[in-house]
This record gives C-alpha cells, structure tokens and sequence, in this order.
C-alpha cells in the first residue's frame, strides 16, 4: 500500500470526490451518540474523520490505516483542521488488528469502512475484526462500490478494469456476507444499493 500511495496520496482527495459516492451518506447515518467513540478502519487520508468529526463535535474519532504513507498524510490533514486533539491515529492491519493495544480501547459505538474493504484481500476477516469492535448497542456501517447492476453493462465492464489498475475489487457477495455475519452475531442487519448500484451502503446493528 506504501508502494501504492506514496504519490497518489498528494491528490488522492481531489480525485476520489467525483467517483467514491457515499461517503457523505455514511458520515450522515453514523449518528453517535454524546462523547461516543467512533473508528474509521481503512482511513486513509483522513478526509472522513474529518468530515465526521466537524458533523459530530462532542464524539471522539479514531482511524487505523496499513500504509504509514497514508497515515503521514491523514495527520497533517487533521492538524491543519485543528482537529489533532480529537483524532487519534494509528497503523494497523483491517484484518487483524487489537483496538485495544492500538487506542486503549476494547470497543466503539460506531465502526465504519468506506471504500476500503475492496482493497483489503481478506476483506470478511476485517469485517469480523470490526464487529468483534462494536460495543454493546453499536453499528458497523459500510459503503463501497456496488455491481453498477441498474447501470450500463458497457460502463461497468469499463469501470471494473479501471478499478483493477488500482488494485480495487468490489465485493459481489458483500451484502450476503453482512447478513451472514449479523446472523452470526444475532445483530440486525440492513444493506441498500446507492445511485442504481454504483455505490453498496450496509449497517450491522449490535443489539
């Protein structure tokens, strides 16, 4: 991911803003609760912690990212926005990492991935990790690229071999796999496609 990031990551939000769709829904529907702990896994450059964390000012955030490329960036983004006191960092593995070792923290209210869990190879082990998170009452939400299944077949054989370019596989069986896993765990579950499939948009609700 360093290799991956270590120049893209300068214009990684200018570009991403026109085609990670969703994002904003996400940040829209965590709704933590007052002084609630919320942990973004996969958090890049920072750009959601910090939209979260203006949306949401009485909750703490967290982020985890494997590549420290990412993370370098992701701090200085959040220290411009005056929001270093608020954000805590950290490098971890998505599919294997201790909270509790990284943030001092066993659980969070809110979990959520946005548009990483197609870059992550054992993406429903990291997705175990993150329910494992969840304190009682929490929610794993998650948004990424949909099977375009309402859209144009030419345009989502295009956008798929671009995607791979990028080392990006969406997840066909994604929303199955958030069923299975809330069955797992005796969580609700709720998954809706966004902008005709383009974008997938799942919560797991701890009960």
């Amino acid at each position: 991911m360093d290799r991956v990031y270590r120049y893209q990551r300068h214009i990684y939000d200018l570009t991403r803003k026109y085609y990670l769709l969703g994002r904003d829904h996400l940040i829209d529907a965590l709704c933590p609760p007052a002084r609630g702990h919320v942990l973004e896994v996969g958090c890049g450059t920072g750009r959601n912690l910090i939209a979260a964390a203006r949306a949401y000012p009485r909750a703490r955030f967290y982020g985890l990212d494997i590549s420290a490329e990412m993370l370098a960036t992701a701090r200085a983004n959040i220290e411009r926005a005056g929001l270093s006191d608020r954000i805590t960092l950290a490098r971890g593995d998505a599919a294997d990492f201790d909270p509790a070792a990284l943030f001092g923290r066993a659980t969070f209210d809110r979990v959520f991935f946005s548009y990483s869990l197609s870059m992550v190879p054992p993406w429903r082990t990291a997705l175990e990790c993150a329910t494992a998170a969840l304190a009682p009452g929490g929610r794993l939400h998650v948004v990424d690229f949909g099977q375009q299944e309402r859209l144009p077949r030419l345009f989502r054989t295009m956008l798929f071999v671009w995607l791979r370019s990028f080392h990006v596989t969406p997840r066909p069986d994604l929303f199955q796999t958030l069923c299975d896993i809330a069955e797992a765990e005796g969580a609700a579950v709720r998954t809706t496609p966004l902008y005709r499939g383009y974008a997938w948009y799942g919560e797991i609700r701890a009960l």
